[in-house]
């Protein structure tokens, strides 16, 4: 498997969510069943932390440390979803949700463990750590 290209592609794809979530917080939170001020707004951030984490991972796609950025992040997504679970008026939309990211943090565990692997970069190296 090519985890450099792996890596890539969960990039684009945490820009492409990271947007969806600051496009439209509201319809998101609606949508699971947990509207209102603070849902849009925690929705809104998490969007950013997805561009933050697509952009780590663009700049720098065969380096693991970006990859366990966006495990981090499916793990606070995880536990916010467990707790709009037990909130939402529409359980089944938050347990499809839920089920989409355990899927993603597979696959990012994967890419993860496979970037440490294969290329043994932890880091980026101190040229691009010094753009």
């Amino acid at each position: 498997m090519d985890y450099k290209k792996l890596g890539l592609g969960l990039g684009i794809f945490s820009i492409g969510l990271g947007l969806a979530e600051i496009a439209a917080p509201g319809r998101l939170s609606r949508w699971l069943g947990i509207d209102g001020k603070t849902a849009k707004r925690v929705t809104g951030l998490f969007g950013a932390r997805e561009l933050l984490a697509g952009a780590m991972l663009l700049r720098g796609p065969a380096v693991s440390t970006n990859a366990w950025n966006r495990v981090l992040g499916d793990a606070m997504d995880l536990g916010a979803l467990g707790l709009a679970f037990t909130r939402s008026s529409k359980r089944g939309a938050v347990a499809g949700a839920l089920g989409f990211v355990v899927g993603a943090t597979i696959i990012d565990v994967v890419a993860a463990r496979g970037l440490a692997k294969e290329t043994g970069r932890t880091f980026p190296p101190p040229e691009l750590a010094a753009a």
